[in-house]
């Protein structure tokens, strides 16, 4: 089968490799049609991705097709298709025994712990299977990425009328956007690249995009008539960034750091104490995100079109994933399709 393998930082492969063994109780064997791109992808890339090894098999959106299953819970069966959900969490520890399943003490995700999904076919828990049979593959393909955003927006306990600044305008700070949105909030959103603010006006609705230069500050302060915003996530992935963010927070608010760096955060304590401000981690999403998110997708709710803006078959990935790189390449989500 065709397989796609990160081999060290800047360097794939395309080889052909061993079809997976028969599946075992509680296994599915499923097609993959559809690979999202991430930034946890990008920063492996680029060798800045903290918990990675290499050689990986890279690819935890996934939209994939079942070949095989055995009796299962879900009334799963061959031929349907269905979201991923890459967490493998063990199910016994406090984290999982509290229902906290994304922050397992032994979490593996499929593509960055283990090896992933970029492969024609590969073995899944059938517990991690979540069908739909009215989405499309590219639309189950995103409900992972989709659900970082609303597992933040979930955490941050967003209530209808406040002000959320969002701090990063890439995919996982427009997965923010986009549930703060449905969460009733007035969304700002905070980038240096305008090419992205332009995306979050005009596919997002987002009426306050500004850059994250100088004035910010004091433009983020007029938009809140003094108050500055109760809510705030940085999905920028920049420890500069996430330090600076606890300056934008209200009195009494919270931060929420999306993004994961490789780097100590440091924060003045007075200025914190003062103004009590709660802070919060977020990490991944559970079967709970994937279930309501799926059903927010089917009625509607959740518009994906504007998503996807650059897509390439197995083939091909590697020769065009160093252009997605480029800050010119108006990449807000690629796909492959094996």
């Amino acid at each position: 089968m065709k397989t796609i393998t990160l081999e060290q930082p800047g360097q794939f492969s395309l080889s052909e490799t061993d079809a997976p063994a028969a599946i075992e109780p509680g296994e599915a064997l499923v097609r993959v049609r559809r690979v999202g791109i991430c930034g946890t992808d990008l920063h492996a890339y680029h060798g800045r991705q903290p918990f990675f090894s290499y050689p990986r098999i890279l690819g935890h959106e996934l939209g994939v097709e079942i070949v095989e299953i055995g009796p299962n819970d879900q009334g799963l069966r061959a031929g349907d298709t269905c979201a991923v959900e890459p967490y493998l969490n063990c199910g016994h520890c406090i984290a999982c025994r509290r229902g906290k399943t994304n922050c397992c003490a032994d979490l593996k995700v499929l593509g960055v712990h283990t090896d992933g999904g970029m492969r024609e076919v590969i073995r899944v828990p059938a517990r991690k299977l979540h069908r739909s049979d009215r989405l499309s593959l590219d639309q189950l393909a995103l409900v992972e990425t989709l659900g970082i955003g609303a597992h933040a927006v979930d955490r941050a306990r967003l209530e209808s009328g406040e002000f959320a600044l969002v701090i990063g305008a890439g995919p996982i700070g427009l997965t923010v956007i986009q549930f703060a949105q449905a969460a009733g909030a007035q969304v700002i959103a905070l980038d240096v690249n305008a090419n992205r603010l332009d995306f979050c006006r005009q596919q997002m609705g987002v009426e306050f995009a500004l850059p994250a230069d100088a004035g910010a500050p004091e433009r983020v302060k007029e938009i809140t008539h003094g108050d500055m915003p109760t809510a705030v996530f940085d999905a920028t992935g920049s420890a500069a960034s996430m330090q600076q963010a606890f300056d934008y927070v209200a009195p009494g608010g919270r931060l929420t750091l999306v993004g994961l760096v490789r780097e100590s955060i440091a924060f003045y304590d007075p200025d914190f104490h003062r103004r009590e401000i709660t802070l919060l981690a977020t990490r991944n999403s559970t079967s709970a995100d994937f279930n309501r998110i799926l059903s927010m997708l089917e009625s509607g709710r959740i518009d994906t079109s504007p998503w996807i803006t650059h897509r390439a078959p197995c083939t091909q990935m590697i020769a065009q994933f160093p252009r997605w790189l480029e800050p010119d390449s108006g990449l807000i989500k690629a796909v492959v399709e094996f």
